[in-house]
């Protein structure tokens, strides 16, 4: 209920003179009867004060949906931020917004099948939205949709980022930020080598939430491959085995579905995938793999 009263606040003291407390209450009821049914989540503890849980995406929704039409930066910046751990958002992630957030399901599309090397040369142009990024942390700051860290990290409530991918699923825009999110922390995430384990270790909670989130688009699919293999290699140096196995073979799957049996990133994911059998004693799978 804080967290409600805090962004309702928020909202009318941006608004100054144009939103009175009662103007709010009537808009807030106006959400209640029509659009709660989006934002509805059964299950977890969100069950436990649904009266309050329900009252803290209503005011979300008003405040969101006021960016979205007046301040879209901050709103996809918002969007982008949802898929991460809630806790310790790293600047360098959420920096770069990429164009896949963006745009006809045609132009990602296209984006999706440039080739590789195309597609490096253009990361630059598509994923450079840093102009205004300070505006837009502030603006959600004042919104109290997110906060920041005595170290510079971000933080976001857990309804918060619950109410924005709920809203992106509602109105078709999950996969595209979700591709995004993949983009990001591919281009970030070290190889494994010792040198990189300290930083590894700092972005490896979002490796793992990125796992669970295949992409379906094959050019984020290459990416999010990439990204699942360096952190397979970085678990396989570190001999963390049920870990190193597990990303070897997702990393392994999705890009025999890609590139095929024979092509080198396959054969990478597969020696990676053979040397975590070996650490784990697992001898008659590193064999099927001829390592």
């Amino acid at each position: 209920m804080p967290l409600a009263i805090v962004q309702a606040a928020a909202y009318i003291s941006q608004r100054a003179l144009r939103c009175s407390v009662q103007r709010y209450l009537e808009d807030f009821r106006k959400s209640d009867r029509k659009k709660t049914s989006l934002l509805n989540y059964e299950g977890g503890q969100l069950r436990r004060d649904w009266q309050a849980q329900n009252s803290i995406l209503i005011t979300w929704q008003i405040s969101f949906e006021y960016i979205h039409e007046t301040w879209l930066s901050a709103a996809n910046l918002l969007s982008l931020m949802s898929f991460f751990d809630r806790q310790g958002i790293p600047e360098a992630l959420v920096r770069k917004r990429a164009r896949n957030g963006h745009g006809s399901q045609e132009e990602r599309d296209e984006y999706d099948g440039r080739e590789e090397e195309e597609d490096n040369e253009d990361t630059a142009s598509e994923c450079s939205e840093d102009d205004g990024f300070e505006d837009d942390v502030q603006t959600l700051r004042d919104y109290s949709f997110l906060s920041v860290s005595t170290d510079g990290t971000f933080e976001m409530h857990a309804l918060v980022q619950l109410a924005t991918r709920k809203w992106l699923e509602a109105n078709g825009k999950l996969e595209q930020w979700k591709q995004c999110y993949i983009k990001n922390l591919s281009a970030e995430f070290p190889t494994g080598e010792y040198e990189n384990w300290t930083y590894c270790q700092v972005l490896f909670p979002y490796v793992k939430s990125a796992a669970t989130q295949r992409p379906k688009g094959n050019g984020s699919l290459r990416e999010w491959a990439s990204l699942i293999h360096s952190a397979a290699r970085y678990m396989v140096r570190k001999e963390i085995i049920v870990e190193a196995v597990d990303l070897s073979e997702m990393a392994l799957k999705a890009r025999k579905k890609i590139f095929g049996q024979e092509y080198e990133e396959t054969l990478s994911s597969m020696g990676i995938l053979g040397v975590a059998y070996s650490l784990g004693g697992r001898w008659k799978e590193a064999e099927k793999l001829q390592l």
